[in-house]
């Protein structure tokens, strides 16, 4: 064995070499962002994700003095999306909107090409807010005492509509029925405008959607709102009450949220975290929220992760019992 003697220069450049990777690695992180984002949207544009997503990555271009790319991939429920971001390298640069929706269509798809629990990590809740319980306006069913007593006397005769099935509005129409014991049918549409329009027309009986998209009709005097989804009042429908009101314990929520891949360093998430939280305290982003009869509602990663899985396994535990299959 042949033994090199180091000169003290030599090992003073070896040391260096060695530390040069740790080093870059450290600044890299320390210099997030240093080139474009991407904000994934797993819809088309002009929803609400869309719209929310827009606003947002435009006040994030400000803060970081990088350009961040709304990038619409809608497909499967949300799921295509979701995949694309979670499949992304974790470096920060690749984010994604996404909202409840996320969770119901996770919990009705028998396999994934991912794991909704590793390979994402929740960044912060942006928003939360509540469907809302719609009658046409002619209808005999004044309060959800009635609409339930309704389905009751006539089991299997009322039709209710959904943007499709799996989404939210689906599957808490369908918790309601299990809690209210009442059986109804489900018609499924291509998204929450054309049901909201068959339920104008007459041929549903009842629809639980957004309120921007059943309001109008409201407002026109075609529809009547019976109830909203949440475990407390809207602001912005003060007079309306909760369903939980009349069916004790029920609560669906609705919410929106910022996710990147799994594995992103903790600094890069809490440095788009702390970001992000002052972006939703301005008017712009509250006015945004408005729109959507929901608050801006920022929290921590930990806490929004926590409500997430909570959310996917209290779903995949309802789709378990219904039975439910996806389209």
């Amino acid at each position: 064995m042949v033994v090199h003697a180091l000169t003290k220069p030599t090992v003073l450049l070896l040391m260096a070499s060695c530390l040069l990777p740790a080093a870059a690695h450290a600044q890299g992180k320390g210099d997030f962002p240093n080139r474009p984002l991407r904000l994934v949207v797993p819809f088309a544009a002009g929803g609400s994700n869309d719209i929310i997503a827009r606003v947002l990555g435009a006040r994030l271009a400000d803060a970081f003095g990088q350009n961040v790319l709304v990038d619409n991939r809608p497909g499967a429920g949300g799921l295509l999306g979701a995949e694309i971001v979670a499949r992304a390298p974790p470096d920060g640069y690749n984010l994604m909107v996404h909202s409840a929706s996320f969770t119901t269509s996770v919990a009705i798809q028998p396999k994934l090409a991912f794991d909704p629990l590793k390979d994402l990590q929740p960044v912060t809740q942006l928003g939360a807010g509540t469907l809302v319980m719609a009658v046409p306006a002619g209808s005999t069913a004044k309060t959800m005492g009635d609409l339930i007593a309704l389905a009751r006397a006539k089991p299997g005769s009322l039709n209710f509509g959904s943007a499709g099935t799996g989404t939210v509005g689906h599957l808490g129409t369908e918790v309601l029925g299990r809690m209210a014991r009442i059986e109804a049918v489900h018609v499924p549409y291509k998204g929450l405008a054309p049901a909201v329009a068959a339920l104008v027309g007459g041929q549903l009986q009842y629809v639980l959607g957004d309120i921007p998209t059943i309001l109008p009709q409201v407002k026109a005097g075609k529809l009547r709102f019976l109830g909203v989804s949440g475990d407390k009042r809207s602001p912005y429908l003060p007079d309306v009450p909760t369903i939980g009101e009349t069916v004790a314990g029920y609560r669906v929520n609705h919410w929106w949220g910022l996710f990147v891949p799994g594995g992103t360093p903790r600094p890069v998430v809490m440095r788009l975290n702390q970001e992000v939280a002052k972006i939703l305290r301005t008017p712009e982003m509250r006015d945004r929220f408005d729109a959507e009869g929901a608050e801006a509602a920022p929290s921590s990663p930990e806490a929004f992760t926590q409500f997430v899985h909570s959310e996917i396994a209290f779903w995949r535990k309802v789709v378990l019992e219904g039975g439910f299959k996806p389209d």
